[in-house]
Order: C-alpha cells, then structure tokens, then sequence
C-alpha cells in the first residue's frame, strides 16, 4: 500500500520575493502573511494620504476650480481604497487554497511513487521563481517604462484634473500628480503585474503536473477522476475577479458621471473582462482534459464489458429461467448489484473531460459583475428598479 505523506508546507505563490521579504523586515507581515491589515493601512496611507494633503493645499481636493477634484474622483478612489486593499487582501486567501489543493494530488494518492521526485521538482521550481529578485526588479522597471509612458497618457481623461491639466498634447502635473503618477499609479500597476507572474508560476506547476502520468480513478463520485478539487481554487481567485470588476466598474462610472457616457457604450468592456477572467483563473485547468478524456475512455473500456457481462449473466438467470426454482427474486442481492453497477458504470460514461464546474464559472462571473452591476441604476430610476425586482418576486 502506498504511504502518502504531506506536501512541503512552504509551497506557495504568493509566500515569497523582495516585497514579501521586506514586509517581514518591517513587521507588516508575518511567516503565513499575517497582519493583513496593518499591510493594508500602510499602504493605503502610503497612496491616498498625500494626495489629499497636496490637492487640500492647492485647492484641488473638491470645489469647482477644476472639472474633477480629488474627492469626486470615482476612478482614482476605487483605485486606492478598493483596488489596492483587494489585490494585498487576496495574497492571504490564495496562499491558504492553494497550498491545500496542491496538498490534495498527495493525499489522494494521484502522483505514482517513481513520479513523486518530478512532483517535488515542480514545487520546489515553482518556489524559486516565486523567490525571484529579477523577476521583481524587471516588473518594476516595465511599470515605469511601460506604464508610465504608455498606459497612463493613454486611459487618462481629457479634462482639467486635480492631477493633471491638458496643455495641447501634454499634460501638466499639480503637486498631487507627482504623487500620483510616479509613486500612486505605479505601485498599483505593480501589485497587478506581480498578480499575473503568479498566475503564470501557478500555471507552469498545473502544466508540470499534467505531464505526470496521473492515478485517475474513473469511478470518483465527483465525475472528475479525483481531480474535483480543483475547482475549489477557483474561490482562492474570486477575490481577484472581485478586483478586477471593481476597476472596471469605478473607470466605467468615472466616464459615465464625468464624461456624459451610457453604460451600453462599454458592454464590449464588460463583456471582456468577463471572459478575461473564466480564461484566466479556469484555462490552466484544461492543462488536464487530455489525461481526463483518456481516463474516460479507459474506463469506458474496462467497465463496458463488466457491466455487459453481468447485465448478460442477470437476463439469463432471472429472465431466461435460469435461477433454480426455491430461489426468490424478491429480495434478492443481484437486484442490488446490478443496479449498484448501473450507478458505476453512469459515473464513468457521464465523466467529464474538464476540472472545471458550473459553480466555479458562476462564481467567478458573479465576483467580476458584482461591482458593475449597480451602475445598471444609471439607466433606470431607482424606483423603477425596485417596481421590477419586487414584480419578479411577487
């Protein structure tokens, strides 16, 4: 009998690197990412405060004096107090799932013992790339040379800011702006950027495991040869989609509000992003289709020829007159079998050849329009609204 032991508890994709290392140092984490909120109030302080001083002081925080001011900017608050505290917010929820997925290939005995060593060279190359300097000094460099210089005179809005006010092709700064361009909007971009190389580790170890040869049972009640645990990562990244959907949301309403637009003017936005999310958290998951279709028709074959010899040995003895005459069929155990096989054999015929649920598609889906879903009141009365929601109840 194979003895399966434990995972190494270290693995994460979020437990590592010179930002997590300097947390630590200053006391804003600990060994399991603790201090979740003393990280949040950092760094919420360290992005929003200055700006207020410095919009407060040029008269910029609110009034008239520009189209926008800092107070009334729906974009640039739900980046800092949403955005921010949910991509640092998320580190502790996907360190804790993710760790006990991984922690689940062993438990359920699906790596074979001479492949257990490709297993833990998977983990241990998934850790080195987490622990990486280069890989974070390079996300910082492409966040000012690409984010700054591209991204941001891009997407921004064309009117007088409390951050910037156009002069012809350029924009002009205010003291806010310096904060907020080269300190605010880069650490943000950062913290996203980051999200996606761990994406792209958690991705790599997913492929590095599909390539093992997997102990597939295709009788597993989940339908998924053992692999239904899978699915639950995808609640580890819902808070993810929560972020993604609540900028999407605060950029549209900015538009919206400020700019005179209709939310149908970005349903292709909405829709995106939507379909961004089921490809990014769920895609990697399909890594498995091939050993599960395999699996499938194996099953199928091994099974197929059971249940037909039974069902055969069944109509012979109890349709054909083959069972002896003081034998009764009421009560009778082959009754049982025969329909305890029929269960089996559904289950190996209705496996499916993807680790992804119904569940976890809704849930994500409903993570990333949760935010944009109120802004549907911007085209409908309030009252109308609650004229329809009570109609569909009653």
């Amino acid at each position: 009998m194979t003895t399966v032991t434990a995972a190494p508890r270290d693995f994460s994709v979020v437990l590592g690197g010179p930002l997590f290392q300097l947390f630590r140092k200053a006391h804003l984490s600990g060994a399991g990412l603790e201090l979740v909120g003393q990280r949040l109030l950092v760094m919420v302080a360290l992005c929003w405060l200055p700006l207020l001083v410095l919009s407060a002081v040029q008269g910029l925080a609110f009034g008239s004096n520009v189209a926008v001011p800092f107070l009334y900017d729906i974009e640039a608050q739900a980046r800092i107090l949403l955005f921010v505290p949910l991509l640092v917010g998320a580190e502790l929820v996907v360190h804790q799932r993710l760790r006990s997925v991984v922690d689940q290939f062993l438990q359920r005995d699906l790596i074979p013992d001479e492949a257990r060593p490709r297993f833990e060279a998977a983990i241990a190359s998934a850790t080195r790339l987490r622990n990486s300097v280069v890989a974070e000094v390079t996300m910082v460099g492409v966040v000012y040379a690409l984010g700054l210089a591209v991204l941001w005179r891009h997407t921004s809005m064309n009117v007088p800011t409390w951050y910037a006010t156009p002069d012809g092709g350029e924009k002009t700064l205010s003291a806010a702006g310096l904060w907020y361009v080269y300190f605010t909007l880069p650490l943000t971009q950062f913290l996203l950027l980051r999200w996606y190389y761990r994406l792209f580790i958690w991705t790599r170890f997913l492929w590095q495991v599909s390539r093992i040869q997997l102990r597939l049972v295709p009788t597993h009640p989940d339908r998924i040869g053992g692999l239904g645990f899978l699915a639950s990562a995808t609640a580890a990244f819902s808070t993810l989609a929560l972020a993604h959907g609540a900028f999407v949301s605060a950029w549209i309403a900015a538009r919206i509000f400020m700019q005179g637009a209709t939310l149908l003017d970005f349903k292709f936005v909405i829709i995106a992003v939507a379909v961004w999310m089921l490809l990014l958290f769920l895609a990697p998951f399909l890594l498995f289709s091939f050993q599960l279709a395999e699996a499938k028709r194996q099953g199928e074959r091994e099974y197929g020829p059971l249940a037909q010899r039974y069902a055969r040995q069944f109509d012979t003895k109890w349709v054909r007159g083959g069972a002896p005459r003081d034998e009764p069929l009421l009560g009778s155990a082959d009754i049982q079998s025969l329909a305890d096989l029929g269960n089996v054999y559904t289950v190996v015929h209705t496996m499916r050849a993807t680790p992804i649920t119904r569940q976890a598609v809704v849930q994500l889906l409903g993570a990333t329009l949760a935010p944009i879903a109120p802004l549907a009141l911007t085209m409908m009365p309030i009252g109308e609204v609650a004229k329809l929601l009570f109609g569909i109840l009653v």
